[in-house]
């Protein structure tokens, strides 16, 4: 597995879960021109630039290129990383017919294109030292976040609460607050929604 401090970002769903495979990191998606409306989003990513860096790893499409400028655009201030596929020409195994472009994308690349291309970007893996009290998918469940019959009205109170995307789920969430926040901010938002406001729902 290679490990890297920036969050990645990918156009879908797909190309998650072929990074997935060798790489230990937070993955984002744009899903698809979505981004470009999604204000929550946008604004999750300036965060992300800003405390570890952003890595664009777009596919080498047109529709991929106009996503990425748009985001290099849309994100001014803190890191961004661009990772590169190269042109290759064919289709995914999933799909029953060729993209606009003819060109495969980035969840039909190789571990070895992959990797390469992280490489070429300057990307290496990271050994820092681990956060020695992060905030876990386990704290959520212990504060009824997540498990708990109301945990997915709380769990959008607490990312009201934190100015963060209200999609957020019980996997993502607690990896963003940890990264942006720590355990102090967790913490203090935690209690304006658990304390201030017991049933965690909308006031």
């Amino acid at each position: 597995m290679i490990r890297v401090r920036q969050a990645v970002v990918v156009e879908g769903k797909y190309d998650k879960i072929r990074l997935s495979s060798f790489l230990d990191a937070l993955i984002l998606t744009t899903d698809g021109f979505a981004v470009f409306h999604d204000k929550e989003k946008l604004s999750l990513l300036r965060a992300l630039a800003v405390s570890r860096g952003l890595i664009l790893l777009t596919d080498s499409d047109p529709a991929g290129l106009q996503i990425r400028h748009y985001l290099r655009q849309a994100v001014r201030e803190g890191e961004i990383v661009h990772v590169f596929v190269p042109e290759i020409h064919g289709r995914e195994k999933r799909k029953d017919r060729d993209s606009a472009a003819g060109l495969l994308g980035v969840e039909g690349m190789s571990e070895e294109i992959l990797t390469a291309a992280f490489a070429a970007a300057g990307v290496t893996a990271e050994k820092g030292d681990p956060d020695p009290d992060p905030v876990t998918k386990m704290d959520l469940y212990r504060d009824g976040f997540y498990g708990a019959p109301d945990a997915a009205a709380k769990r959008r109170s607490l990312c009201r609460v934190l100015g963060l995307p209200t999609g957020l789920n019980a996997n993502l969430l607690p990896v963003v607050i940890a990264d942006l926040y720590g355990r102090e901010g967790y913490e203090d938002a935690k209690r304006k929604v658990l304390l201030d406001n017991p049933t965690g729902l909308p006031v």
